[in-house]
């Protein structure tokens, strides 16, 4: 089999010690990598009032990206639609497209990203409250692809027709992908016409069915007469299987402790995670979850993430780099996440 082409996706992860600024400049020299690396893609993702998270604005995160990097595609992955008013998304995204023509895919999920308290903060005056934004998102999906069009979308106002576009003069719209952990947006994508994209690194239950929804009932549209999807999963490579589990650690309690309703933090470092140890009652549960990561050496990486793509027919593997850092790390970097893009490349 051809090797699948790699992709990152980025929550830009704030660890202990760590500024939001100083995860930012992570970030950016991540990007850089995988740009400098051939990476197809770099998508930065939506998830607010997280102490371990930095991705709460993926529109300024994509252009900050953008502009540290030369030829790799920057999107998101994804913008949480019923936070948002359609046609605030719609005129983000239109001007990062004029400003990196051909660069910009534009991921969309329905899910809200964040805790009731900041659901209600964002919502408000933002194309509804509670479920009611849940419910229309079909259409805001829609409202956000023909705002972004050229001739923008004509709507009825005092009796006059008028023309609602997000930019004066595009000339070029982003790739529209619609995101899910479920089989509602592998619907919706299908009957649409769009890309789709399961979170396989989130859920890890259900793509194989969720795929098989999506291909099958594809309506194929002008812009993609064929369906195209790829893969998301966690990744921490090491030049040892010792030392990628170490790396992995930080982020495996991060989620444990998310998972099982704990208090959160900011993502400790390799020692103190080591320090701190998994509770036996929760190791089930992180034995379950490290199952669908991709852990260890470049020769079992690259031979996992060729496997991923092969059963499940995929050209595309986008990488979750979640390796930790340890106390003496430059808090403005992050070179374990940085070594795994770099040794998985190099192991394809």
């Amino acid at each position: 089999m051809t090797s699948p082409a790699l992709s990152v996706l980025d929550l830009v992860p704030v660890r202990r010690g760590q500024t939001t600024g100083e995860a930012l400049a992570a970030t950016r020299a991540l990007a850089r990598v995988a740009d400098e690396l051939g990476f197809r893609r770099y998508w930065l993702a939506e998830h607010h009032n997280m102490p371990a998270v930095a991705a709460t604005n993926p529109p300024v995160l994509v252009a900050m990206v953008a502009a540290a990097t030369e030829r790799i595609r920057v999107g998101s992955g994804g913008v949480m639609l019923p936070n948002h008013a359609p046609l605030v998304v719609a005129e983000q995204f239109a001007l990062l497209e004029a400003a990196y023509p051909g660069r910009i895919d534009l991921g969309i999920g329905r899910a809200p990203g964040t805790d009731p308290l900041t659901n209600i903060a964002l919502r408000h005056g933002a194309g509804g409250v509670g479920d009611d934004a849940v419910d229309r998102f079909p259409q805001y999906v829609e409202d956000v692809a023909a705002m972004m069009a050229p001739d923008g979308v004509a709507m009825q106002v005092m009796g006059r027709v008028q023309a609602l576009r997000a930019t004066p003069r595009a000339t070029s719209t982003p790739d529209l992908w619609l995101l899910g952990s479920s089989d509602f947006s592998a619907r919706l994508a299908a009957e649409r016409g769009l890309p789709y994209v399961f979170a396989h690194h989130f859920s890890g239950r259900g793509t194989a069915e969720a795929l098989e929804l999506y291909r099958s009932g594809y309506q194929p549209s002008e812009r993609h007469p064929e369906p195209r999807t790829f893969l998301t999963v966690n990744a921490v490579v090491a030049e040892t299987r010792e030392e990628a589990d170490r790396r992995a650690l930080p982020n495996l309690l991060t989620m444990v402790a998310l998972r099982t309703g704990q208090p959160l933090t900011a993502q400790p470092t390799i020692e103190e995670a080591e320090a701190r140890g998994l509770p036996d009652e929760h190791r089930a549960l992180a034995e379950q979850m490290t199952q669908r990561w991709i852990i260890g050496t470049p020769d079992d990486a690259g031979k996992q993430v060729t496997d991923l793509a092969s059963a499940y027919d995929v050209d595309e593997v986008m990488l979750h780099p979640i390796a930790g850092a340890y106390d003496d790390t430059p808090a403005d970097r992050a070179p374990h996440r940085e070594e795994t893009l770099r040794l998985i490349s190099e192991a394809l």
